[in-house]
């Protein structure tokens, strides 16, 4: 799935960058944040699904979701979620001390997202926080701690980008959300959207470019970058906010943005 994916891209980039010059990145990491990734946005998705089962009944689109329907019962998930957790928590102890406390610090986030669409206009930033951990974590992984002025503009590059994908993919329940009262980013731009994105998206450009600078990285990964400008731009011109078929196909669409910026990484690398 595409989120999937979205939550794992942040962390190949992190481990990307922390690799040595002229190395590839570490491929015993990478698989074990690729296994990291499926089991948290798994276990996330639950977490959400238990909080928000009410509300999936009143929306077409999540009407057939197991609690929703009634397919399964709340303990039931429960200890479903607890084995996403356990063997997650697996995971993370495989990395270094540093690492496993980062990494337990993201739990909170994941618990409390789901809420925040009850509370405020602006639950995508919270997405953003939760869904861009990896670009911290990848890196004290490789290295055993963050270089701050590498991670944290990767991470807020991330925030960045979630906030475009996710602004999108809110599009799609507007009007449900309207109806049974949940907030979005997307009911808080109407149709100013286009420009909050393309703010967003300069910000995410201008973030990676002092992440890269400050880890000394080269032509190619600047090139992926440019790339990622004209894909934005692109994704950003032709979006129609108001045909959710569309809006899935540009949100769906940020994994070749996450994989360009990945590939940039390796080869400015190498």
């Amino acid at each position: 799935p595409a989120g999937t994916w979205l939550l794992y891209l942040p962390c190949t980039w992190s481990i990307g960058l922390a690799a040595a010059p002229g190395c590839l990145p570490d491929w015993r990491m990478l698989s074990l944040f690729g296994v990291g990734a499926v089991l948290m946005r798994g276990a996330g998705c639950t977490i959400n699904d238990m909080w928000d089962r009410d509300y999936d009944r009143q929306v077409a689109r999540t009407a057939s979701r197991p609690l929703a329907a009634g397919d399964i019962s709340t303990f039931q998930s429960l200890v479903f979620l607890g084995g996403q957790l356990s063997l997650a928590l697996c995971v993370l102890l495989c990395l270094n001390y540093y690492s496993i406390i980062l990494g337990a610090a993201s739990l909170s986030l994941v618990v409390t997202y789901p809420l925040m669409k009850r509370i405020t206009y602006w639950p995508q930033l919270v997405l953003g926080l939760t869904f861009n951990w990896g670009a911290l974590l990848g890196w004290s992984a490789i290295r055993g701690s963050c270089e701050w002025s590498v991670c944290l503009p990767l991470y807020f590059a991330g925030v960045m980008w979630t906030l475009v994908y996710d602004t999108i993919y809110a599009h799609q329940d507007k009007r449900d959300d309207i109806m049974i009262g949940v907030k979005s980013t997307a009911l808080q731009f109407k149709e100013d959207t286009k420009q909050w994105l393309s703010g967003f998206s300069l910000a995410m450009l201008l973030s990676l470019c002092m992440a890269g600078m400050n880890c000394n990285q080269t032509f190619p990964y600047y090139s992926a970058v440019a790339a990622i400008g004209a894909h934005l731009a692109h994704q950003i011109y032709t979006l129609d906010i108001d045909k959710p078929e569309d809006c899935w196909k540009k949100f769906a669409s940020n994994r070749t943005v996450g994989i360009l910026l990945f590939i940039g990484i390796v080869l400015g690398n190498l």
